[in-house]
Formats: C-alpha cells, sequence, structure tokens
C-alpha cells in the first residue's frame, strides 16, 4: 500500500515536470532559429517562405509557438522530422527500440560484472583481486568511450570478423516479425535460430563498450560499500552464530552493500541512453544517438525536442524505480516519509 500510494504521488507530478521540461526546450531550440528550413526546398522563394512560416505558426511569438506546438504533442504529433523524412511520432519508436535494446545489455554487462567484481574486491580487501578490481576501475572511468570501441572494432571486426557493425544483417532481419522492436528478444520470440546468433554477434560488441564505464564506476561503488559492510556488527554476529561465509556475504554482505550502489546503477542506466550517442556512431547502430546527432548537424529541432522529452522522461522513471529499489533492499526506508 505504501508503495502503491508513493507512485501515485510521483506519477501525479511527471506531467508537471515534463511541461516545464518542454517549455525551456521549445525556449532554447526557438533562439537558434526558424525550423521552416526543414519544411521547405532549395528553390522556394521569400514570398514562399513566408507563406510556409504563416502555414506552421512559425511567424507567431514564441508563447503562441510553443501553445500551438503542445496542442500537437497532446493530439500525439511531435513535428516532422527533417533528417528521416517522416513524422516524429512514426520514427521515434524505432530509434527508442533499438537505443533501449543497446542500453539494457551494457546495463546488463555493467551490472552483473560491477557488482560481481565489486563484491570480490571488497571481501578480499588489500589483496590480489581487490588491487586488480581497482586497476580496472580507473581504468574504465578514465578511457574514452569511443576510443576503446575503435580499439575493439580493430581485432573483433577488421582482423577476425566476429562481430559485425550494424544492428542486424538486413537479410536475416526482415525474415522474422518485430512485435516488440528489440531484435534479440523478436528473435528469441520467433523461435528462429538463425536471427538468434545475428542479433547476439551484432549487440555483444557495442553493448560491452557502452557498459565498460558503467561497470567501472559500479565496481567503485560496491566495493567501498562492501568494505563499509563487511565491518558492521550484525556481519560478525551472523559469523558467531555459525552461518557460512558465503551466506553471510549474500544475506548480510552484499544485499546492504547494494542499497547505496543502486543509485549508481540508477543513473548509470540513464547515462547509457546518453553515452549511446557515440557508440551508436562507432558501431553504425541507427538508434536515438545517431538520430539527434544528424538532427543537431541539420537543425532539425522537432527531432531534437523529442529525443530531449523521451530522455527526460526515461531519467524521471528510472529515478522512481531506483526509490522503489532502496525500499526493497532497506527494510528501514519508508517511502515519502
Amino acid at each position: 500500500m505504501q508503495v502503491r500510494q508513493y507512485l501515485i504521488r510521483r506519477l501525479a507530478l511527471l506531467p508537471l515536470i515534463m511541461l516545464g521540461v518542454s517549455i525551456i526546450v521549445f525556449t532554447l531550440t526557438r533562439f537558434t532559429g526558424s525550423p521552416v528550413g526543414i519544411y521547405a526546398t532549395p528553390d522556394m522563394t521569400p514570398d514562399e517562405l513566408a507563406a510556409l512560416e504563416e502555414r506552421y505558426r512559425l511567424d507567431e511569438p514564441i508563447p503562441v509557438q510553443y501553445a500551438y506546438w503542445l496542442w500537437g504533442l497532446l493530439r500525439g504529433d511531435l513535428g516532422w522530422s527533417g533528417v528521416s523524412v517522416a513524422p516524429v511520432t512514426d520514427v521515434i519508436g524505432l530509434k527508442l527500440a533499438a537505443t533501449l535494446e543497446l542500453a539494457l545489455f551494457a546495463a546488463l554487462v555493467a551490472i552483473v560484472g560491477g557488482i560481481a567484481l565489486g563484491t570480490i574486491a571488497g571481501v578480499r580487501r588489500n589483496k590480489a583481486p581487490d588491487h586488480a578490481a581497482r586497476f580496472f576501475s580507473i581504468l574504465g572511468a578514465s578511457t574514452p568511450t569511443f576510443w576503446f570501441g575503435l580499439l575493439l572494432l580493430i581485432p573483433f571486426y577488421l582482423w577476425l570478423d566476429w562481430f559485425p557493425i550494424g544492428r542486424s544483417t538486413p537479410e536475416i532481419f526482415d525474415t522474422i516479425a518485430h512485435p516488440t522492436g528489440l531484435y534479440t528478444v523478436d528473435s528469441v520470440v520467433s523461435l528462429n535460430p538463425t536471427a538468434m546468433w545475428d542479433s547476439i554477434r551484432h549487440i555483444i560488441l557495442p553493448a560491452v563498450v557502452l557498459g565498460f564505464g558503467a561497470m567501472a564506476i559500479i565496481v567503485r561503488m560496491m566495493r567501498s560499500s562492501m568494505v563499509e559492510t563487511m565491518s558492521e556488527e550484525y556481519v560478525d554476529a551472523a559469523r558467531a552464530k555459525g552461518l557460512p561465509e558465503k551466506l553471510v556475504i549474500k544475506r548480510h554482505a552484499r544485499r546492504n552493500a547494494l542499497v547505496p550502489t543502486a543509485t549508481v546503477i540508477g543513473l548509470s542506466f540513464g547515462f547509457l541512453l546518453q553515452g549511446a550517442v557515440a557508440v551508436e556512431l562507432i558501431f553504425r547502430w541507427p538508434g536515438l544517438g545517431q538520430w539527434v546527432t544528424s538532427a543537431i548537424l541539420s537543425g532539425d529541432q522537432a527531432t531534437i525536442m523529442a529525443y530531449v522529452l523521451i530522455t527526460s522522461l526515461i531519467f524521471m522513471l528510472i529515478n522512481l524505480t531506483v526509490d522503489i529499489a532502496y525500499a526493497y533492499l532497506d527494510r528501514r526506508v519508508v517511502l515519502g516519509s
């Protein structure tokens, strides 16, 4: 009941927060100039451009333009994407699915690897595994994503040809249905081994590159939390009761160490969506990052605003999920108190 009430209160604030985000983004993008160029053709005369601005209400004051844009948003119209030559609503779902798939696999790499290495480092403090984990975390936090991606491309793509670039092989991708938009999930649902292998080969390398930096941060946080937790009295009490060391670590130490680490994990997933920009460009992954990069270079304001709104919404939902995870991991946490 408590979680449900907390969810209702937080979700009720989402429209107000998104309204504030939309006002800021719309105003800033309009200050960069009129988006009429997205709708215009090179051979248009000044009179035709003026008529085009009048048609799309771009000759009105910015508050009036925002009111018309907001009304269109409420009706499911996010404008026209010049880089995709299609309505934004027709494109954003496909791009979001591609980026979300990449971010989920990168998060899986970061979370599983980060928690495992951080736990080992915390339990074996100041020993060889701890030193190795700290070296890894420093390396991961200081290595630029684009450089690491290019470094892995040379042996695994150019020399060995183990992991191709792109999201899929088009001929294989088109042989299955895509109800979820996630290629890996759709290949499993379709029970197509060829598509499964194709999806795995394409996603492994970009997921590792994207998740490497986040995993390093999780390792450092998990290691620090484990060191602190292992010195607590309740851990000593569990050992005094005769519990096996593995059970003490799993039930008592690691669970409590995950409480502060949950915040880092949640924020890391949000930043994975943004960090996917460089990875998508390097690996030719057709997601939000590659889409918004093209939009920025061409001044496609409708695409830029849609990207900011969707990523802002994802960040807020992630923070909400992290708060609920706090209450699950630590029963002392009272949501909304």
